[in-house]
């Protein structure tokens, strides 16, 4: 089963979603990230090789590289030799494998001979430059290099969004449109007001690359606090809600596949309890459908929760002045909810589910 959760700027899932992200990977269900508003400023420059990177590894999950899953750790059925002799049979002879990972490599270069890409074909599990083990290689993200000391905040944010990836094993796609601070809005005022009527929601793009997924649950920023981009992510959730079934290839149905997370921090600074108190542009369900509270409890999870947060370390003292501060809000918060949805654990995470009315 797979999971896509929209996040208006890297750390937005991680400090909302975390919980319920761990607990689905625990359970074995792929979850990949789309990172909207991660930009600079809007120069109208083509796709950078670090975009078309990000966005080329979109599907790909990142499994860790336990026992569990190196297959370098699969034992032989046979005491295996480097230089086998006349009393094992079942071992080729030297010349005969370099003739048969010759022929390999021609087949793998026939079938991939349509692809932007190659794999060499390896009949021995034996790891080398030429030939490295799937299980050595990253399928995450861009293999640019990035000097910290000199780096802008959006260069910064990507690395780290890329980090947290990693840790909670799942993919991310940074699409890197330009952040509201880069598109004219100023101050508190206009970053947590409702969006300009010359700023549209990035409907078309962020369509495309969710349905190209094929996610059977969506998940959404309910738009918490009114962020401007939090609540033009949320419109593209909305507008794709009210179009229906397409007959097309992907064929959507998102009847009850698309869910609104409560933004954290914004839901505990704001004391948010319900629809409510949302703030900004109104939030406008197509006719038929209404939104239902669902809880999900992730006491096992929390530490873990705290512990991606802690990836994006470029926000801890901008978001909460210190790490305990952090922790102290992140406990706060989640007893709140679970007090609200009656979880016995007193800990947390609330998503509005979309229903038929």
């Amino acid at each position: 089963m797979a999971h896509v959760f929209i996040s208006p700027h890297p750390d937005d899932v991680a400090l909302s979603c975390g919980g319920l992200i761990a607990s689905l990977r625990e359970l074995g269900q792929n979850v990949t990230i789309i990172t909207v508003f991660s930009g600079g400023p809007a120069d109208g420059a083509p796709l950078t090789d670090y975009q078309r990177t990000a966005l080329g590894f979109g599907t790909k999950a990142i499994w860790p590289a336990t026992e569990a899953f190196d297959r370098s750790a699969i034992a032989s059925e046979y005491p295996v030799v480097r230089e086998p002799g006349p009393d094992a049979p079942w071992l080729a002879d030297p010349a005969r494998i370099a003739v048969t990972q010759e022929r390999a490599n021609t087949q793998a270069r026939q079938f991939w001979q349509r692809a932007s890409w190659t794999r060499s074909a390896n009949i021995t599990n034996a790891e080398s430059a030429a030939r490295p083990l799937a299980d050595g290689v990253g399928g995450q993200g861009t293999l640019a290099t990035i000097d910290f000391a000199a780096a802008d905040a959006t260069a910064i944010r990507k690395a780290e969004d890329e980090r947290y990836a990693w840790f909670a094993e799942c993919s991310v796609i940074d699409l890197d449109l330009p952040d509201a601070v880069y598109r004219g809005y100023v101050g508190d005022d206009a970053l947590l007001g409702g969006p300009r009527d010359d700023d549209e929601a990035p409907i078309e793009i962020l369509r495309r690359e969710i349905l190209r997924l094929e996610p059977q649950q969506i998940y959404f920023p309910l738009g918490v606090g009114g962020h401007v981009d939090h609540q033009l992510c949320r419109e593209v959730g909305l507008a794709m809600l009210g179009e229906g079934r397409r007959w097309v290839m992907p064929g959507p149905d998102l009847d009850g596949r698309i869910a609104f997370y409560e933004d954290f921090p914004y839901a505990w600074w704001n004391d948010f309890g319900g629809l409510g108190d949302l703030t900004g542009a109104p939030l406008t369900l197509p006719q038929g459908f209404s939104l239902e509270a669902r809880y999900a409890e992730i006491g096992e999870q929390m530490e873990r929760k705290a512990a991606g947060i802690r990836v994006y370390a470029s926000q801890i003292v901008n978001l909460f002045h210190s790490d305990q501060g952090m922790l102290d809000d992140l406990a706060g918060y989640a007893a709140r909810v679970a007090i609200a949805g009656g979880v016995g654990t007193g800990v947390a995470e609330r998503y509005w589910s979309v229903v038929r009315s």
